[in-house]
């Protein structure tokens, strides 16, 4: 029996394209996503990842994220929602996950009477570590010494 999804053979080539990014521990971004594919299937090509990418996000199994780098980064979309936070320096990414971010999107469909399908926010600046080497202190707070 073959298995179909929206029209599409699934491959064991999708199967494990689809795996990986599930099992990843961050984002993957096409080029990392093929090294680890050639790992378990050395015949592989880019085009077949990148076509299988495209499919993935189009039926909504992983997200599709511009982290500041000039390519995408994909993760597996997972129950429960959360932002990101990228470092400037070192090119970082911080997930994080807020109460205060849901009851925005709570207060803005009970007052305005919409429904929020998709809410993303990325914010920007320096990481802890990256921070410490410059000498400044998180702690500190948005003080606009950068600005």
């Amino acid at each position: 029996m073959k298995t179909t999804i929206n029209k599409r053979r699934w491959t064991w080539q999708r199967e494990v394209l689809l795996r990986l990014l599930r099992e990843a521990r961050g984002h993957l971004d096409a080029d990392e996503l093929y090294r680890k594919a050639r790992e378990i299937c050395p015949r592989i090509g880019l085009s077949t990842v990148y076509r299988n990418l495209r499919l993935f996000r189009d039926l909504g199994l992983i997200k599709e994220l511009q982290l500041g780098e000039g390519h995408s980064h994909y993760e597996f979309v997972r129950e429960g929602e959360h932002q990101h936070f990228l470092c400037r320096r070192c090119g970082r990414v911080i997930e994080f996950s807020s109460l205060s971010l849901k009851g925005l999107r709570e207060e803005l469909e009970l007052e305005h009477g919409v429904r929020v399908e998709v809410m993303e926010l990325r914010l920007e600046g320096l990481c802890r570590d990256c921070l410490k080497e410059r000498g400044d202190d998180a702690r500190q707070g948005s003080s606009g010494k950068d600005r």
